[in-house]
Formats: structure tokens, sequence, C-alpha cells
């Protein structure tokens, strides 16, 4: 059993049981606390307690009555440090048709409305209100993806970086165990927060564009490119030690939706970028300053997170209230970082960006073995997975090339040439897993990218390895269903999505089939969908229907496209144009239109105006095809 000294303190009695009489940091978390890996706040916590600081967390404080979690620790020696949890507040709160959900995976007892809309701004406000001196410090997906001028699906408005509103001093996108330790070195050599400004994968808002001290170079600390003359912009200003690129300013983005469509490439490109450059956007009379992602970490610096000292459990404070969020992941482990798909509707690539960073095998055997330990754990693993689950260990074959490339997808359109994608190293971790003692099975609960293992190679032990892999996933690791992601059927609909044609479904299907019976398994394909999605029109629709229907599939697993912060869907679907083409692309945005699309995934409900989707399915498919 745990002490409550084994967690981060949560009130005034457990700070004094820590023999602490004051803190460095206190941590406001839009989540509850659960003192676990797949937690942001639990990780950022553990990060600075492991650098020495006195970290105190107040998990969903209350913001509507007298303010008292707000001001139970008082002023922190160094700053107060915000997130709004592991999801953005207004994806957790609404659904795709900006209905209030009726529950929180993240919070005890799932409970909904323990955090307010846009936790990370109105947090923030509240603190700068009682405590304006002291310094704040913002991270955390909801931060992380709003750190430009951004399309707000649910005010149906352009906000600003997340800078303006929550008037946070400092932003820290992405993973944020690194840039946090960077922080927190400058500081300890006695300065402010408002004086750092070249740490990488952080955001900040200032009236100049501050001269970053010395060229990024080998001597530099936090060098992540190769220096050089630095330009100017249009104005004739220098814009500091290495490589600055202005975007369309906020006000000429409320004005122009196509040029506020042409700054998305940008971003994107150079998130995805090695050696990307620092960002500026002008908004108002300041600009918001944007470092450059740090290069991908190696599998040592992951490795430190899990090495850290963690609970693995909710705190002792929710006992009785199970949190959802926790359930689902409690006995499952991630195996890497990042996402090089690409898709246009997904936010993994802007958050933990699109190289692959992956834990050695000794630290997931150690965190297993922990698990296996656990007296409610019953020997069986939940997932072994990662953003895609098998994109473990997977990189560019020659890295050079890698650091001059800015494609936002490694296997969009096609799977790259210089792409390492065997997958050897992950069938080696299964079976390391599955001979661990109190291991009996360990399923994969992430989505799997079935193209990658179809993909064409000539290389022979990748084609080997696909083959292996294929079999020792659908043959040992299925929990009676597999979960897949096609998205769509209409290959027009897919190119938008990034994603490959429903072909390769097709072919996987087929193959599934095949070794079920082969291992006498009765399992299932369950296939993803989305609706709405832009370039989809009722006839893609209509195409789906009918296809699936043929599948013999009666679809579960679909949404409504939901527009969110940073992705490319959304930027289309708010402008009407393509970012990287500026071409106008259709997309459904009215709440009837968007209704009629979703309805063709329930053909097979007995209820009669469903009916005549699947009517329409069948004529509407061949007029599809044609097309096509």
């Amino acid at each position: 059993m745990f002490q409550l000294t084994d967690f981060l303190p949560t009130t005034v009695k457990e700070l004094k049981l820590h023999g602490w009489d004051e803190v460095d940091v206190v941590l406001f978390s839009g989540d509850a606390y659960v003192d676990h890996p797949s937690f942001g706040s639990a990780v950022i916590g553990r990060v600075m307690e492991a650098e020495g600081l006195r970290v105190a967390i107040v998990p969903q404080p209350n913001w509507q009555d007298d303010l008292r979690d707000f001001k139970k620790f008082g002023v922190p020696r160094l700053f107060f440090a915000v997130t709004a949890g592991n999801m953005d507040s207004m994806v957790n709160h609404y659904t795709a048709n900006k209905r209030l959900r009726s529950d929180d995976a993240y919070t005890a007892g799932g409970e909904a409305h323990k955090r307010p809309d846009y936790a990370t701004i109105t947090y923030c406000n509240i603190l700068k209100k009682l405590y304006p001196d002291v310094p704040i410090l913002i991270g955390g997906i909801e931060a992380s993806l709003r750190r430009v001028t951004h399309y707000d699906y649910w005010s149906d408005k352009l906000m600003p970086s997340i800078l303006v509103d929550s008037k946070a001093d400092l932003l820290v996108y992405g993973m944020g165990e690194k840039p946090l330790k960077a922080i927190l070195a400058e500081i300890r050599k006695g300065r402010k927060i408002s004086e750092i400004t070249e740490i990488p994968q952080t955001a900040f808002l200032s009236s100049e564009i501050p001269v970053v001290k010395s060229p990024l170079n080998k001597n530099n600390p936090y060098s992540f490119s190769g220096g050089g003359k630095c330009p100017k912009n249009d104005r004739g200003e220098d814009l500091g030690g290495y490589k600055t690129i202005e975007l369309i300013s906020h006000e000429i983005c409320l004005q122009d939706k196509k040029k506020y469509a042409s700054n998305f490439r940008i971003v994107e490109e150079e998130s995805n970028r090695i050696n990307g450059a620092r960002l500026v956007q002008r908004v108002g009379d300041k600009q918001v300053i944007i470092s450059p992602m740090y290069p991908p970490w190696s599998s040592e610096e992951l490795d430190e997170t899990y090495r850290l000292p963690f609970t693995r459990q909710p705190h002792p404070k929710y006992k009785n209230r199970p949190i959802p969020a926790f359930e689902m992941i409690k006995f499952s482990v991630n195996l890497h970082r990042g996402c090089f798909g690409g898709c246009a509707f997904c936010t993994i690539s802007a958050h933990q960006g699109k190289f692959i960073v992956s834990r050695s095998k000794q630290s997931i055997l150690d965190e297993i073995k922990k698990i296996a330990q656990s007296d409610d754990f019953k020997g069986n693993l939940s997932d072994l997975g990662g953003p895609s689950a098998n994109m473990y260990a997977m990189q560019g074959k020659d890295l050079s090339i890698c650091e001059k490339c800015k494609r936002p997808s490694c296997i969009h359109p096609k799977v790259c040439k210089n792409l390492n994608f065997d997958h050897t190293p992950l069938i080696d971790i299964y079976r390391s897993v599955d001979k661990l003692p109190g291991i009996k099975r360990s399923f994969i609960g992430s989505g799997v990218r079935y193209d990658m293992l179809l993909a064409e190679t000539n290389d022979k032990k990748t084609a080997e390895s696909q083959q292996e892999y294929t079999r020792e996933l659908i043959s040992k690791h299925v929990s009676g269903r597999l979960k897949v992601a096609p998205e769509h059927t209409s290959d027009s609909v897919l190119n938008v999505m990034r994603k490959p044609s429903f072909n390769y479904f097709y072919k996987f299907n087929k193959i599934f089939e095949q070794i079920n019976k082969e291992e006498g398994l009765n399992q299932q394909l369950i296939p993803y969908f989305i609706s709405s999605h832009p370039a989809c029109r009722n006839q893609d629709m209509a195409e789906l229907a009918d296809i699936t229907k043929k599948l013999n599939f009666r679809l579960e697993q679909v949404q409504d496209f939901t527009p969110t912060p940073m992705t490319l869907a959304t930027e289309i679907y708010y402008s009407g144009y393509h970012p990287y083409t500026l071409e106008p692309i259709y997309t459904a945005r009215t709440k009837e239109e968007k209704l009629a699309q979703r309805q063709y995934f329930f053909w097979y409900k007995e209820k009669p105006e469903n009916k005549k989707y699947a009517t329409r399915g069948k004529g509407k498919s061949q007029k599809s095809t044609k097309r096509r």
C-alpha cells in the first residue's frame, strides 16, 4: 500500500506530512491526479521533483467559489504551472454537435464539469488576478495546440495564441520534459522566466523580437540547427541569431481566410523538421515568438521519464471513485512517442512530433515487471502500444536525408524509400514480454497501421518481418477484436485525409480472415470511420455505406469530424482552402449536412429514416465509382 507521502502533496496537510513549509512550484491541472506516466501533469510534477524542487499539485481546482483552491499553497518560490490536462478542455466537454458531454473520463467517478471551458485561460486569469507578479508557465495539449492563431470550433471564430488570453509568461509545447529541464537550469543560474528566450519548444509574447544571445552551434547547449546569417523581415528588422520565419499576423488572418490557411503549411512543416525555424506572429502590438522543437530524443532520454518514481495509482483521495481513463490504461504500456502518419485530422505529430522516439527494451520490461506485481493484475496486458501500435523503433535509414525533409508524413502519399519499417524489433518486444513471469497474454489495443504491413519493399528482411508481424499480431495479440482505421472508402477523401487507398483494407481484411481460419480463431476486425471530413460529400458516404454493407460490417467505431486546433482538416474546415495548394475544398459545415452524412453509417438500424440510406448507398455507389 502507498502512503500519502508517496504522492505529490495536494493539500496543506499533505504538505506538512512531507515536512515542507513552502513549495517551489504549484501545478494546476484540469484532470484528476493520477500518478502514472500516461498522465502529463504527473510526468511534469515528477520531472520537477527529480530536479530537486518541492512541487504541490492542485487537481481540478474549483473556479466558481471563493477560489480557496488557488490560494491554499500561497505564493510558490519560483512559478505557477498550469495545464488543462490530457485533453483540450473543449474536446473534453463537447461532442461534435457541440452538445455537453455527460461524463469525463479524466475525473473520479466519471463526473462531468469538474473543469471550466478553456481551462488553461480560466486558471491563468484567476492566478494573475490573485498573484499578478508571480510567473505562470503553461503546457499540455491545450496550450501546445493553441500556440498560434487557431480556429476554435466551439466559438466558431479565430482565436489568437493562447498566450494572449491566458496572460501566461511562458508556454512549453510538445512533450515537455526536456524544455522544462532546460528552463529550470536557467532559473538556477539566476535568470527570470521573462529573460529566457532561447529554449526550444517554448513560446512567449514579446514587444520585440529578441536576438538569441549566441548563434546556434555545437557550443550552444540549446543548439538544434546550423546557425548562419540571420535574415531580416519586410520591415528590415533583424530577426535574431538563427533562421526565423514570420507568419501572417493574427489581424490579417481575421480578414483573409486564404492567407490564414497559408500559415498552417509553415507551422506544420517547421514543427516536423529536425532543423526547424523559429516562428514569429504579430498580434496587436506584440509578437508571439515560437522556438523550434528539439531534435528527436534518444531512447535513454525517454527512459529517464519512465524511471521516475510513479506509484502508477490515482491519489488516495479518489478511493471508491474509479477514474475511467486510468482504468482503461492501468495495465497497458506505452512503447514509443511520435507518429509519422501525418493524418489530416490528427494532432499527434503537432504535439509529439513525427519522429519516433522509442523506449529501450529493458525500460519496457522493467515497467511490465512492476505491473505484474500489482495486487489486482490477472496476467493480461491490455496494450503494448503507442500513437500507432506498429511504429516502434522505426526511423530513416539515412538520417542526413531526414534532416533535410519537411514532409508531414513518411507514409503518404506512399511510404518513403528512406524509411526503415522493419517490424523485427517490435516482434522481439512482444515475444520477450510474453516470456516474463506472471504474463499470460499481451494484447494490442492501439490502432495498427496495416498499410505498413502491406507496403512493397525490396528489402527481404523487412518483407519477412511484415508477414511475421502480421501473423504474430493476429494469432497471439488480439483480444477478440482488432482496431484498424481505414477512416473512409473514397480515395478522393482518403487523399485529403492523408490515408492510404481502401484497397489496402480489402487486402488486410482478407489476410485477417485467412489467419483466423488457419489458427482456429473467431476474432473480429473493427474498422473506424469518419463522416463530414473535408472533401467528403453525401455520395462518398453513400459509397461507404454500400461497401461496408457488402463486407458485412455493422459499423460501431464511427465519428463525425470534429475540428480541433492545429490540424490540416480543421484549417480546411474553417478557411475552405487546402493550406498546401490554396485550392478550395468542399466541407460539410451545417448541423444538418453533418447529420445527413453521419446517418449513412447506420443504415442497418430499424428506423424508417435509416432505410433510405441503405437504398441510396446502392445507387450512389455506382455513380461514385464512375466519378473516380
